[in-house]
Formats: structure tokens, sequence, C-alpha cells
């Protein structure tokens, strides 16, 4: 189904969580279109290109130059760019981050788990959900 299809921003520094994260969506058979960004200053580059606005994007939180908290208080403040609903895809456990992307305003926080197919199931639920969500629809 090819009104199904998201157009996906993948923020994340490591090259091995972009390879798992590519591997998933092949696995899963899924025709997502993945936009991939090696840190905040460059998703905003591709941001900034409005041809290129992504459905959801997936942002990971320890990253070096931009951290995923200070790319969100940036994204946040534009006035197009802010309804883009924003995942985070970390490994950071930590409540104190969870609550402070919440109050900057997140779609999502998931704790990418150790085990493969654990993640695969999650990112399947994730694009599930997000592929039938009317905001992307519409």
């Amino acid at each position: 189904m090819t009104d199904n299809t998201l157009k996906i921003l993948l923020i994340e520094d490591d090259m091995i969580e972009i390879m798992k994260f590519n591997r998933t969506i092949s696995s899963l058979q899924l025709n997502h279109k993945i936009i991939e960004a090696k840190n905040g200053e460059e998703a905003l580059d591709i941001l900034n290109e409005k041809n290129r606005i992504p459905d959801i994007i997936l942002l990971d939180l320890n990253m070096p130059k931009m951290n995923g908290i200070e790319f969100l208080n940036i994204l946040k403040k534009d006035d197009v760019l802010k309804y883009i609903p924003t995942i985070i895809l970390t490994t950071s456990s930590n409540r104190k981050d969870m609550l402070e992307c919440y109050k900057i305003g997140i779609a999502g926080y998931i704790i990418k788990p150790l085990k493969f197919e654990n993640y695969v199931k999650n990112i399947e639920r994730l694009l599930n959900y997000w592929s039938c969500n009317e905001l992307i629809k519409g």
C-alpha cells in the first residue's frame, strides 16, 4: 500500500544503529523512505529543504555537536517543523531526559532493547501506528 508509506528522518550518529534500523525495515518488508542524518545540525539542514519534510522523525538523544534535546528545542520553535511527530529512539532510560523530552513536545519515547528481535517488534509497532495515523494521512 503506497499511501501507508512513511518518509522517516532517522537522526542517529552510530553507524551500527543506522544499519540495524535499515535491516529492520528490510526484514519487515516495509517500503518506507529513510532519510539519514548523523546529527542534529545535519538534520536541520535537511529539514530546511522544505521538499524533504518527513512524516516522522526518529531521534537519538546522545549525539555529538548537538544532542537530541538541543535539536528538539530548535525543532519545536519552528512554526512548520514543530508539527512533525518526533519519537525518541535511545539507549537512555534517564527519567529526567524522558520528562524533558515530553515537556518539549515529543510523540513518543522508546528505549532501544538489547535483543534484536525485541528491537524489530518495537519498530514494527511504532511504524504500524504512524502509518495509519490521521495526522500523517491528512
